[in-house]
């Protein structure tokens, strides 16, 4: 499976999950689909730093998409409730910064310790999947190499998610089921060979903002 395949993949479950989101106004059987997105596309991240010719010029990219995608974002959320959040770059953004610092520092354990200021950060802030977004992106780039351990740290990471949620509602089965959705991704990873595939770099970029603009017209359109 090429890196070209996954990105479509995600695409088109996060499309249906915000579609979903769009027609229902809540919690609705699309967002189980949506789980496969953010997990690619934070593996697509570690893959990003790996094989960019011009990690500076990838730094600029994400984070002019994160400011060019806020208003569009925070448009979109306001259907479901009217708390603030950052768009997924700046989650994406926070978990490159966080390969970048355990990559370069001799220490390592300078660049686990800023990994978990940076997971901090995401909460306190609140970019899109808060700490899971920079944990999930960390676990694939130190695991690249080791994909037993890569699929073990990644569902413990989902547990780790989840276990607030299926405690306090006593294991209800849609967050049971979300939680197995959002493990799901994991089965797809473990089929990428390294392979990049069709160049579509900057549709995936101008898609995200577009489409949550466009499903928030619809929804201000249905509802009238």
């Amino acid at each position: 499976m090429t890196s070209f395949v996954l990105k479509i993949i995600a695409v088109i479950s996060m499309f249906l999950d915000h579609l979903g989101d769009c027609i229902y106004g809540g919690f609705n059987s699309f967002n189980y689909i949506g789980r496969l997105a953010f997990p690619i596309f934070a593996f697509q991240i570690s893959e990003g730093y790996l094989h960019t010719k011009d990690l500076k010029k990838y730094f600029l990219r994400l984070f002019a998409f994160a400011l060019i995608s806020q208003i569009p974002f925070m448009l979109f959320t306001s259907i479901l409730d009217s708390s603030f959040h950052l768009n997924i770059f700046f989650t994406l953004l926070l978990g490159l910064l966080a390969i970048l610092i355990y990559d370069k520092v001799k220490n390592k354990i300078i660049g686990i310790l800023s990994f978990f200021l940076l997971c901090i950060i995401a909460e306190l802030i609140h970019v899109d999947y808060g700490y899971f977004g920079i944990l999930i992106i960390f676990i694939f780039y130190i695991f690249k190499d080791h994909l037993i351990f890569m699929n073990l740290a990644y569902v413990g990471a989902v547990i780790l998610k989840y276990t607030p949620a299926l405690i306090t509602t006593k294991f209800y089965y849609p967050n049971l089921l979300l939680c197995l959705a959002t493990m799901a991704p994991i089965i797809l990873l473990n089929f990428y060979r390294g392979k990049q595939g069709k160049k579509v770099k900057y549709f995936l970029y101008i898609f995200y903002p577009v489409h949550l603009l466009v499903l928030y017209f619809l929804h201000l359109w249905t509802t009238v």
